[in-house]
């Protein structure tokens, strides 16, 4: 019997797995919490072979956590269960050790096909996260360092600044400023401004 951690944010979700789970003699549910420092105290409590962890939640994201529990040398494999499926989300999961990632429109059997391969140690990953993984792979590596100019755009947007906000800022166009970001997503194998702002944080280069 596997034994699991469910946590989110949103008490009709925990419910919902919850029943899910009980209904199969495969799974016992050991506990239920709504953020990731609750996470963290349980599964020193109970001692799960998975953790079902959302991502974005107030308090300590599941990013954070994944970190936490691989830094204290947890046995449990986590498996990411989240309705978001940008590079700025699955990337982070997956480097903080997530074993595998989920979206939520997952069917039963496919969410409990996923917590048996993750228990054996197994990579898991939703059909649209994968082909998304296999696609930032196949993507040329980046040839040429971003510009100056492309940095401080990015910087901009870093600090919540819209486009036309950063054109403002910088004596630009607004148009300038979305090639600047265009030229920047090409060169950082990314295709949207969180990724952007995400991957030029883990490069050091904000």
């Amino acid at each position: 019997m596997i034994g699991l951690l469910i946590v989110d944010d949103h008490p009709v979700v925990r419910d919902g797995l919850r029943g899910m789970f009980i209904g199969d003699d495969r799974f016992a549910v050991l506990g239920e919490a709504g953020d990731g420092a609750e996470a963290l105290a349980l599964v020193r409590t109970v001692d799960p072979d998975v953790v079902l962890m959302d991502l974005r939640m107030p308090g300590m994201d599941g990013v954070t956590a994944i970190k936490e529990l691989h830094k204290r040398g947890s046995r449990a494999r986590v498996l990411v269960l989240t309705t978001y499926d940008t590079d700025a989300d699955v990337l982070p999961a997956i480097k903080a050790g997530a074993t595998g990632y989920l979206l939520k429109d997952a069917s039963r059997q496919d969410l409990f096909r996923a917590v048996e391969a993750a228990h054996r140690g197994e990579s898991v990953l939703s059909p649209a996260i994968a082909g998304r993984l296999m696609g930032n792979l196949r993507s040329p590596a980046p040839k040429e360092p971003l510009s100056q100019r492309e940095l401080e755009v990015l910087a901009l947007i870093a600090r919540g600044n819209s486009n036309k906000e950063a054109a403002g800022q910088l004596f630009i166009s607004e148009a300038t400023v979305k090639t600047h970001l265009l030229h920047a997503y090409a060169k950082l194998g990314v295709r949207d401004r969180a990724a952007a702002v995400a991957v030029a944080f883990e490069r050091g280069l904000l």
